[in-house]
């Protein structure tokens, strides 16, 4: 065993438990910020020019300061684990499930990210409508990420 395989293998127990931290504080902000974009999208269209700036902030600080670090640490942990010798099996689908998933969990981070360019902008075309039925998309990404990593299919 190589000394990085070591070193993983003795710090797995705390790299999943990073893991798991950084996945739930990623999706707090994943389920959040498209239910402030319905509301910032439906309160400016109202004539509420006074939320623009609380919700510009709000958008900017959950991107910024809480989503885009649990992102990176889940990545980071996640590759951790992935490199654990004895964790990942590839021969079965698991893996790939979930590899894929999180790769589409990470797209809609970065669609996320580009909506948030386009309010603070003042340049926002979509309808709360448009991030109501997206807000569906990691609900449903999750479902594949851990019905792949717990019945391990």
């Amino acid at each position: 065993m190589t000394w990085l395989a070591a070193v993983l293998s003795d710090l797995y127990p705390w790299t999943k438990t990073l893991h798991v931290i950084s996945v739930i504080s990623w999706m707090a902000g994943i389920f959040y910020l498209p239910r402030l974009y319905v509301y910032h999208a439906e309160r400016v269209s109202q004539g509420l020019p006074e939320a623009e700036e609380m919700f510009r902030t709000m958008e900017r600080k959950l991107l910024r300061g809480i989503m885009n670090p649990a992102m990176i640490a889940t990545w980071f942990f996640g590759l951790c684990l992935v490199f654990t010798p004895g964790i990942v099996d590839w021969s079965m689908a698991w893996p790939w499930t979930k590899a894929a998933s999180v790769l589409g969990m990470t797209w809609f981070h970065h669609w996320l990210s580009s909506r948030r360019k386009e309010f603070a902008l003042g340049q926002n075309q979509r309808p709360g409508r448009t991030y109501r039925l997206m807000n569906e998309v990691p609900t449903l990404l999750m479902v594949l990420i851990v019905a792949s990593v717990i019945v391990k299919f």
